[in-house]
């Protein structure tokens, strides 16, 4: 039996008949023979070379990555762990072992696999290296957390913790989204150095670096207005109120030195500071009711554990009592006896003391009449 019985390469593929074949032996190489290749519509020989290399292919019901990957674990992946990788033969599945182990050894719920360990060269271009560093920093900023690579599409995790996440993107935004909701649903997330190699003579890349890259900034500020509120409101905020200030103090310096006025600029300015004011403090409100949020969710989640404890021990102390119910019956019973006995001897003694009593008012009585 191997050790990956329990684990689901997933490799969604458009176009990539030079490599996937080769992606796929690779894998099984390793050990990990259930692979699943979600095809995007491919137009060349791409899902026909998967399968004669032993993987089972689905073709998806709409378009782009992020659907691939949804449709992939939610429809067709039955497995409780699931690897995913690009069918482009840029990762090394050497590295399937390392990034499943902190997943079966319970440390982590999602492995990210950090390219920049071991990234050969001509794998990425100068632009592609400037704009994930950018994005990995604003990640950084937004969301306070360091996953080294939330780009890479090398990933692993688990099957629940995959539900429990709220993903919406269809294109590459994917790894983006899903690092994000990782954040806010409190996923353990651990990253494992990986090799990445450049693709391939004769294949070319679906990445468009100028606009995906946009694609994923817009991505991460939209997730910020649950995530992180604060810099949502505050970023446009505080650009507002520059903006105005900046207008503000023009209209200034033109009616001081030229006596010159500006109504129109002058009146966009007020409205600008007061627009950026109000982002502000909202983005500050927002941002207590989120922290307020969390810490309720918290307080439920020890409450819960507590209680959880306390029903354990009960249990527990239950089946104690169940295992030592006879002895201790025969106990109880020769303790009740005892009981009885004692006060049964009470009872004579208080008859006793009666009668005592009665013979001691007689003698009285009999006195006194003499």
């Amino acid at each position: 039996m191997s050790d990956f019985d329990d684990v689901c390469v997933l490799l969604p593929a458009y176009e990539e008949a030079e490599t996937v074949g080769t992606v796929v032996s690779s894998f099984r190489e390793e050990g990990l023979a259930n692979v699943l290749v979600v095809d995007g519509g491919s137009t060349d020989e791409t899902r026909e070379i998967a399968r004669e290399a032993g993987a089972r292919v689905v073709e998806q019901s709409g378009e782009g990555k992020g659907q691939a990957i949804r449709e992939g674990v939610r429809e067709h992946v039955g497995a409780p762990y699931v690897l995913m990788a690009d069918a482009d033969a840029t990762y090394d599945a050497g590295d399937a072992e390392a990034m499943l182990t902190p997943l079966l050894e319970g440390e982590a719920e999602h492995v990210i696999g950090d390219r920049f360990a071991d990234m050969r060269p001509g794998a990425m271009t100068r632009l592609n290296r400037v704009g994930n560093r950018l994005i990995n920093g604003t990640f950084r900023a937004i969301h306070g957390e360091d996953y080294g690579d939330i780009l890479s599409g090398y990933r692993a995790f688990t099957r629940e913790s995959f539900r429990r996440l709220t993903l919406t993107a269809d294109g590459f935004g994917v790894e983006t989204e899903m690092a994000v909701e990782c954040v806010k649903q409190r996923v353990a997330v651990a990253v494992v150095p990986v090799t990445y190699r450049p693709r391939p003579d004769g294949s070319s890349t679906n990445l468009h670096p100028v606009r995906d890259g946009g694609v994923i900034f817009l991505e991460l500020y939209r997730k910020a207005k649950t995530n992180n509120p604060l810099f949502y409101f505050g970023s446009v905020g505080t650009i507002s109120t520059v903006t105005g200030a900046v207008m503000a103090a023009f209209v200034l310096y033109r009616w001081i030195v030229s006596g010159v006025g500006h109504e129109i600029v002058a009146v966009a300015a007020t409205g600008a500071i007061i627009l950026g004011m109000q982002l502000l403090v909202f983005g500050v409100l927002a941002d207590m009711i989120l922290s307020l949020h969390r810490e309720q969710l918290d307080r439920q989640d020890r409450v819960v554990a507590e209680r959880l404890g306390s029903s354990v021990r009960d249990d527990a102390g239950g089946h104690r009592d169940e295992e030592n119910g006879s002895p201790r019956s025969e106990n109880d019973d020769r303790s009740d006896g005892t009981g009885e006995r004692a006060d049964g001897t009470d009872d004579r003694a208080e008859g006793a003391s009666d009668r005592t009593e009665e013979a001691n008012d007689g003698f009285t009585t009999g006195s006194a009449g003499n």
